[in-house]
């Protein structure tokens, strides 16, 4: 340790995981204003990244999605399996769907956007560290968007659709080419995700929540 720049015990040390270069110098720049933020370690690809966490186990990972070798989101599962103490918070440039849906499956505690203002990449590294979770406002749409369309699978949303278009079973039926029984099954798993007492409920529900028109 340091004898000129002693760390306090309040400090949360941070490892930046980018493959841009650029990236990381301003990420680093910007976190060394910081009085209780310290950067660890920089790595450039998802091994690297595993690799040093290992190796500084770090308080709080600042992990890109789209890395070389393995990706962001399998290093972030690594990560966390190896050494759970260590909090990722993934730090995206795309609001995708399907990859802020994995990088929550792999176990991150936040995600923010590159272009978050310098206050706002402050309190979610302070947030997540302090055992919170932290969405990027601009990212929060995307991610209800995400888990909304996960609970219904697609054909219960087929199924869903048809009943506000004001289909009896027997017409879902006929139209799917499936049987009345089954039709039924997946209404019973309707209500159930929906928390709903009727069908009714249930097109109300979704028609509040866009899942579907």
């Amino acid at each position: 340790m340091s004898t000129v720049n002693p760390v306090s015990t309040d400090t949360i040390s941070c490892l930046i995981a980018d493959d841009h270069e650029v990236v990381r110098e301003g990420l680093r720049l910007a976190l060394s204003r910081v009085p209780n933020l310290r950067v660890v370690g920089e790595a450039v690809d998802g091994e690297s990244a595993v690799a040093l966490v290992e190796r500084r186990r770090p308080d709080i990972v600042i992990m890109d999605l789209r890395l070389g070798g393995i990706d962001g989101v399998e290093a972030t599962r690594r990560i966390r399996f190896s050494n759970p103490r260590t909090r990722v918070l993934i730090f995206t440039g795309h609001a995708e769907r399907n990859l802020l849906t994995r990088g929550r499956d792999a176990g991150c505690s936040g995600f923010l956007l590159k272009e978050a203002a310098h206050t706002t990449i402050v309190r979610a590294i302070e947030r997540v560290a302090a055992g919170g979770e932290f969405i990027d406002p601009a990212l929060a749409t995307s991610l209800i968007a995400s888990e909304r369309d996960s609970l219904l699978t697609a054909r219960e949303r087929e199924i869903l659709q048809l009943l506000a278009d004001g289909m009896s079973n027997n017409e879902v039926a006929k139209k799917l080419f499936i049987s009345q029984e089954t039709v039924k099954s997946h209404v019973r798993h309707i209500l159930a995700k929906l928390e709903a007492d009727t069908r009714t409920q249930a097109v109300a529900i979704a028609l509040r929540e866009a899942i579907i028109e």
